[in-house]
């Protein structure tokens, strides 16, 4: 069973569940059909991919580092994992593709925007060698490295399904204010999460003089003075727009789990935890966050 579980987190399987799961959600909640199946798979290939690319070439490691080890353990099994998933992500691609790359080339050039800076983000945050931005990637700025994730990932569950279902449908996309909000809890509440994991990484940070957050102010300052706030914005915004548009109080309710429980995750942050937990528990409100919000809009 272990063996199991480290396989579907450390190799970032779990992340391609929750970014699936999420777009699940944003449709539902701004009142759009899913998208097709090709669609969710491109979506998973892709998200487990990018994941696995930083650690598939670990040479030397940290034997403190036990995601580290594992893929120096199971090295040759990631490689063949992640070309079975590439070659499903370039297949996905040309059915995503096949009936729609007319309208995909008549984009205005808003919705190319949308769909580029997603992407682009995300691969600066690693670095393009060849264009020597590998020294200056956008994970070696401590502060904005949750930031961009929470923006790159928000982007691609939140705008993404929306805007390839206008595509498919050759239909006008535009931006509402309920995406926007939706975006901005979204993009705040994944931003907390990667706070967190700065929280698991310190030592490593602080030896490497990375000023993440907890490096810079600490962890009580981290907890009350920046996840906290963080929290409470994100949650804030939706909660101004659902109880003025007199939403049910039940849909409410189920929608400020989510928000309740990643406070409680983040107080439990004062004691170490093992990355399994970090990758099991604080990923996996991602996951509660989709069904909760999958099922106050489908029930309530």
């Amino acid at each position: 069973m272990k063996k199991i579980a480290s396989f579907i987190f450390f190799g970032n399987f779990f992340y391609g569940i929750c970014a699936v799961a999420l777009s699940f959600e944003a449709s539902i909640q701004q009142g759009f059909p899913l998208n097709t199946f090709w669609y969710y798979i491109l979506l998973f290939c892709a998200t487990t991919v990018y994941y696995t690319e930083a650690y598939i070439d670990v040479i030397s490691v940290d034997l403190n580092n036990k995601r580290s080890v594992w893929y120096l353990k199971n090295k040759s099994l990631m490689i063949r994992s992640e070309t079975i998933l590439t070659l499903f992500m370039i297949l996905a691609i040309f059915f995503v593709c096949k009936d729609v790359w007319k309208q995909i080339f008549e984009m205005p050039s808003m919705q190319w925007i949308l769909i580029l800076v997603f992407p682009l983000v995300a691969i600066l945050y690693y670095g393009i060698e060849f264009l020597q931005f590998k020294k200056h990637s956008l994970r070696s700025n401590g502060w904005m490295k949750p930031f961009v994730i929470g923006f790159v990932w928000s982007g691609t569950v939140t705008i993404y399904p929306v805007l390839f279902h206008t595509i498919e449908t050759n239909e006008a996309f535009g931006i509402t204010l309920f995406g926007t909000l939706l975006f901005l809890k979204n993009f705040m509440y994944i931003t907390v999460l990667c706070i967190m994991f700065d929280i698991k990484d310190y030592a490593a940070d602080y030896n490497q003089q990375l000023k993440t957050f907890v490096v810079r102010v600490g962890l009580r300052k981290t907890i009350f003075y920046i996840m906290m706030p963080l929290c409470i914005v994100g949650f804030g915004t939706f909660l101004v727009y659902t109880i003025s548009h007199h939403f049910p109080s039940v849909r409410i309710i189920i929608n400020a789990i989510p928000f309740i429980l990643l406070i409680t995750v983040a107080w439990s942050m004062h004691q170490r935890k093992s990355i399994l937990y970090y990758l099991a528990i604080i990923d996996g409100l991602m996951l509660v966050k989709a069904i909760c919000g999958i099922i106050s809009f489908t029930l309530f």
